[in-house]
């Protein structure tokens, strides 16, 4: 076959324009779809957990995120077995400036500040900044990415209007902390914000974050527990960091079968554009396939050409998605933090290979029928055919 790969080539450019229009919308579709199989690795398949993360557990109310605990329940839970350390994690919310720019919009979280990096060792920060944090009850500490977005600096004032809870809280940076990913949050004491609420807002926390004494311990603790406030008037869901991440995702509907439905849908889209495209070309040239077959081509040989030009389309088409994919996910990683971390989105081998095979694939289906009726055309009706 290598013999005829000019052949091959000239016969998949013969008609340019068909031919650029086809890798292009094969290359679009495929793009998007590398996107959403990305997408789903990186959320369902990969193991995105650290030595540190696989030891920290969050503790919610059972019915939803919305609904609140008691304050009171992190004293118990710090004297269940298996617990290493408890703190509490209230979001704020609040608005930055003007909320309507993207840019605006990252989480705001209340915390024990003595317990911030106990719980969470992988923060890296200096002793001073640590203590300056410590020390000052308006002072906030704030991850090296959003010093990226917004230029934030030691001493800088941000100011933040309380939107869930009646307090606008003046707060002062007071330390850096550095992390691959997860590095878009602020942490102010939660004190400094009690002070200023209503007595009805003081006793109430969203979430406690826990840290097991060990990988083995994890799974006892988060039943125990639960089972610790079962049946009362505010029964807790304890699960893992990651699982907690991805509880976001249920505000936009089941993730996992939009993803698997779009792509699907994409891969049968791509499959009858490819199709319609190699039926015309084959039927164009049944009288040249004709010739071929006078000239002693077996019929295997020229089903072979063709499908090597389909192939050969789909692959092109492959590539320019891989491209348009590297490119999007370049974006996706640099957007904020809104329902989960996307910094550690990439095109992964597994999907790249993947990608490939599918473009390979969809090039072989979908000529295969029209390839075949043309190379299984009796040698004289291949020379009448008059299109």
């Amino acid at each position: 076959m290598l013999r005829h790969l000019p052949m091959i080539l000239k016969n998949a450019l013969r008609n340019r324009r068909r031919s650029l229009l086809t890798v292009g919308s094969i290359g679009a579709s495929l793009g998007l779809l590398a996107v959403l199989i990305s997408l789903y690795f990186a959320f369902f398949l990969k193991d995105q957990s650290t030595p540190e993360s696989a030891l920290r557990l969050v503790v919610r109310n059972r019915v939803s995120l919305a609904t609140v605990l008691p304050i009171s329940h992190g004293e118990r839970i710090r004297h269940i077995q298996g617990v290493k350390e408890v703190m509490i994690l209230q979001w704020f919310g609040g608005k930055y400036k003007d909320e309507r720019e993207l840019k605006n919009f990252f989480a705001r979280f209340s915390v024990d500040p003595e317990k911030l990096f106990i719980v969470y060792p992988d923060y890296r920060i200096s002793e001073d900044e640590k203590q300056a944090f410590l020390r000052d009850r308006t002072g906030c500490v704030i991850g090296n990415g959003l010093v990226a977005r917004h230029g934030f600096k030691i001493g800088d004032r941000i100011t933040l209007a309380g939107d869930i809870f009646p307090v606008t809280l003046e707060l002062t940076v007071r330390g850096i902390y550095t992390k691959e990913r997860d590095n878009e949050n602020l942490f102010f004491h939660h004190k400094y914000m009690q002070e200023g609420l209503p007595a009805g807002f003081k006793d109430i926390v969203s979430n406690f974050v826990v840290l097991a004494e060990s990988p083995a311990a994890v799974a006892g603790a988060a039943e125990r527990i639960d089972e610790a406030f079962r049946n009362s008037l505010a029964e807790t869901k304890t699960e893992t960091e990651r699982a907690f991440e991805l509880s976001f995702l249920s505000y936009l509907g089941d993730v996992k079968m939009f993803l698997i439905g779009i792509s699907a849908a994409l891969t049968f889209t791509l499959l009858l554009v490819s199709a319609n495209t190699m039926a015309m070309s084959v039927r164009e040239r049944v009288r040249e396939i004709g010739i071929l077959r006078t000239f002693g081509y077996s019929r295997t040989t020229v089903l072979g050409l063709i499908l090597a030009e389909s192939v050969a389309l789909g692959l092109a088409g492959g590539l320019v998605g891989l491209g348009l994919a590297g490119g999007l996910v370049l974006g996706l990683r640099h957007t904020p933090i809104i329902f989960v971390d996307l910094k550690a989105l990439t095109l992964e081998p597994g999907v790249i290979l993947l990608c490939l095979v599918l473009a390979g694939a969809i090039g072989f289906i979908s000529s295969f029928v029209p390839a075949w009726t043309a190379a299984g055309r009796p040698i004289v009706d291949a020379l009448r055919f008059n299109d």
